[in-house]
């Protein structure tokens, strides 16, 4: 890889990290301090709806404006969306009604889904345009990948611990500020080497026609809403009610506790990511369809414990932080898998249309996870939210069995990129 090649990657690295940062406190903040507030499970999961949904229009769009536009363009219009967003969730009044409040905070979230699905955008095409041939796609892939959800995971924590210690208001303001003095410091000193931007490139186009991107997009959004159907609302809301004893004192306890555990699976999350090159063997897409089928069990099995243990208590909480930690790494394989996939199935001259397609079903699973989450938690409690990601998982498997083999490339010396 050139030099200017080096630098580039390093800018758009260095910028998806800070944005990330970002978005895991912003989500940690909201969820805990609306919950504090007494809002319901079907209220909190009414915040993020819109955060998702507008990850699915942003996704179709993302990858013609990136082709029309250029990669950096889009960055930058992420990093901007987010700063704004933030200055405009400061502006919430509590003296405001729970509609309103609601009605408020979606479209604020709205915002940041769609900042963050350009910034995403951007970076993971940028990956398959600077990365070198043969097995170090899948490593670059997943080491991004891998580093981005332990800086997010980071950020939950970050989150927890800003509202605990500074409040709402101030938590917002701080973020803004930080984020604003990193977008100006990635374009002044962004150097060359991502596409400018086509004047050809048609809308119409973003539609992918290759069944093996589609085939893998489906089984990306059954992956991604078996983990949020417990993740967005359902495990921290119980994990709520189990550590607060109700108290200010008790509250504040229990965000750093919840914020901690959030930052712990996000940050194991990312770092079996970055190791999955390792931990595969063997040609891409069976590996894909074996971890995919090891994941299935493991919601079903603490859905079946939750149901034994008929409510909250000392042993069912500790096997639930033991069980998502480990699906937390099968999960975490998965994702490193199917983002590796993506960008061998794709083509060079349309990257970012068949990456903006490809994480246009990522959003809506996470849209349809997080709609589960707080139905499947109000209507059967933890041990329906479970059982439904369950569910999510053996439908991603199902679809998974069906993948095609990426193209051919020269045989990797280590890792499960395709083998010759």
């Amino acid at each position: 890889m050139s030099a200017p090649a080096r630098r580039a990657y390093g800018a758009v690295t260095a910028a998806y990290w800070a944005f990330m940062l970002s978005d895991g406190a912003l989500r940690m903040l909201v969820l805990l301090h609306f919950n504090g507030l007494g809002f319901s499970p079907v209220q909190l999961a009414w915040l993020f709806l819109l955060y998702e949904l507008a990850g699915i229009v942003t996704n179709l769009s993302a990858g013609w404006l990136a082709a029309r536009f250029g990669l950096t363009s889009t960055l930058y219009a992420g990093l901007g969306v987010q700063i704004g967003a933030l200055m405009a969730l400061s502006m919430l009044d509590p003296a405001w009604s729970i509609p309103a409040s609601v009605a408020f905070v979606m479209a604020v979230q709205g915002a940041s889904g769609v900042a963050k699905d350009l910034a995403k955008m951007s970076s993971k095409s940028a990956v398959k345009i600077l990365a070198p041939d043969g097995d170090g796609l899948f490593r670059w892939v997943a080491w991004l990948t891998g580093s981005k959800n332990a800086v997010k995971g980071a950020g939950f924590f970050l989150g927890a611990a800003l509202l605990a210690l500074a409040g709402f208001q101030a938590a917002i303001w701080g973020m803004a500020a930080v984020l604003a003095l990193i977008l100006l410091a990635v374009v002044l000193w962004m150097p060359d080497g991502l596409p400018r931007g086509v004047k050809g490139a048609k809308v119409a186009s973003v539609w992918s026609k290759d069944v093996r991107i589609n085939r893998l997009s489906l089984a990306r959004l059954f992956l991604f809403g078996a983990r949020d159907v417990w993740f967005v609302v359902g495990i921290p809301v119980y994990f709520q009610s189990v550590l607060s004893d109700g108290t200010a004192e008790g509250r504040r306890e229990a965000f750093f506790l919840i914020g901690g555990f959030m930052a712990l699976w996000i940050i194991g999350y990312g770092a079996v990511q970055g190791m999955a090159p390792r931990l595969c063997r063997g040609e891409a897409t069976h590996q894909a369809r074996l971890w995919s089928g090891i994941l299935v069990p493991i919601p079903l099995a603490l859905a079946a414990l939750a149901l034994v243990a008929g409510g909250p208590s000392g042993w069912l909480t500790l096997t639930l932080v033991v069980g998502l930690l480990a699906f937390g790494f099968v999960f975490a394989v998965n994702s490193s898998l199917h983002s590796y996939l993506i960008l061998a199935f794709a083509k060079a001259e349309r990257v970012t249309m068949d990456v903006g397609f490809y994480y246009m079903a990522n959003a809506a699973g996470r849209l349809i996870g997080t709609l589960l989450s707080g139905l499947s938690y109000q209507w059967g409690g933890l041990e329906l939210c479970l059982a439904t990601a369950g569910a999510m998982a053996a439908a991603s498997w199902a679809v998974a069995r069906g993948l095609g083999d990426p193209p051919a490339r020269p045989a990797p010396d280590r890792g499960c990129g395709p083998q010759a």
